[in-house]
């Protein structure tokens, strides 16, 4: 809500909230900036109305500014702590926060999106196809987008049949756009239904940008209720930083001697995940409790095989073309695993 008469200040923020793709409400006094007070998730108060404004006591609250054209005379700051105002903000050259402010209004959702991050515990081991499973199951009760970080993988819009579907990719993300909303990236990218996909255009490819990976998951974790990101087997500094942005992540594991040898290597490489760390085991083999215990990691589930994997992948269907089958099954017992927990700062 905005609470200003004064047209000058009003076509400003009007011009900004167009930008940010929000539509306010306008009160014109602090008598109706009054009865939308305690609704509005954000309030504005124009300098030439602050001290109406503070005339009628309105209640304290978060989220509320005072905000000016040109300087800012010093007796508005005690106005706007009689109002109980977070700041005063001066335009011209408070844009890019009140673009901020306004995109995140757009975005809001009850609660920040679950977050899994997938890694193979050893080469060829499935993870990429768990990881659109995630995404495919996830996808059947809200909003999921599965990110592609790992370069040397088959791309996860060929694995989900969504090669073909236009949309953005990490090559035109890799310049610099300012903050990216929630809504513009899940309207941007390739998907079907409720999924979405965030990967490489074909053929080669630059290197993964730390700005544009941050922005695609704040904006991705914002508009969406799962997100799944299909991660490298080598780590580096932007993969830890991705890895602890995620709520669980899931080693997927061959019960093999070569496969836990290789998936407790994975495991000790992220130490920063040490408490978030899970086995998805796949296949037949050892003891999953030997596993458990060789690798330092609990497991989440286990997996047999699926039969005619490769042909649906061929046939555009993605990994799961029903979901009582194996990866079905298995991507519905994590996510409910992780239905009834709160989700990581």
């Amino acid at each position: 809500m905005f609470v200003t008469a004064d047209e000058v200040l009003l076509d400003e923020l009007l011009r900004l909230s167009a930008a940010a793709g929000v539509t306010p409400h306008v009160a014109r006094d602090g008598v109706a900036g009054l009865r939308g007070w305690t609704a509005a998730p954000l309030v504005l108060v124009g300098a030439d109305q602050a001290r109406a404004m503070a005339h009628t006591c309105p209640p304290r609250r978060p989220k509320v500014h005072v905000v000016a054209m040109g300087q800012v005379p010093d007796d508005l700051f005690r106005v706007a702590l009689a109002i109980g105002a977070e700041s005063v903000a001066a335009f011209p050259g408070s844009e890019a926060w009140l673009v901020e402010e306004l995109t995140d209004l757009g975005d809001a959702r009850s609660e920040r999106a679950l977050t899994l991050g997938v890694v193979g515990g050893s080469g060829g081991v499935g993870a990429t196809t768990f990881a659109c499973a995630l995404g495919q199951m996830a996808s059947r009760s809200g909003q999921a987008v599965v990110i592609d970080l790992d370069p040397l993988g088959p791309g996860i819009d060929r694995v989900l049949g969504l090669e073909a579907c236009e949309g953005m990719r990490w090559d035109e993300l890799g310049r610099p756009t300012g903050r990216l909303s929630a809504r513009s990236l899940r309207e941007a990218l390739p998907r079907s239904a409720g999924l979405g996909v965030l990967t490489w255009n074909a053929g080669p490819h630059g290197t993964l940008q730390a700005f544009a990976v941050r922005e695609a998951l704040s904006a991705a974790q914002r508009g969406h209720d799962t997100v799944v990101m299909d991660l490298p087997r080598g780590g580096d500094e932007l993969v830890d930083e991705v890895v602890a942005r995620c709520d669980q992540l899931l080693v997927v594991t061959a019960p093999t001697v070569s496969g836990v040898a290789s998936a407790a290597r994975v495991c000790a490489g992220f130490t920063d995940a040490a408490g978030a760390l899970g086995l998805v085991i796949r296949g037949a083999g050892a003891d999953p409790r030997d596993v458990a215990r060789v690798v330092g990691a609990p497991v989440i589930a286990e997996m047999p095989d699926q039969r005619g994997l490769a042909e649906s992948i061929d046939l555009g269907l993605g990994p799961v073309r029903s979901r009582r089958g194996p990866l079905g099954r298995t991507s519905l017992r994590v996510l409910d695993s992780f239905a009834r927990l709160e989700p990581a700062a």
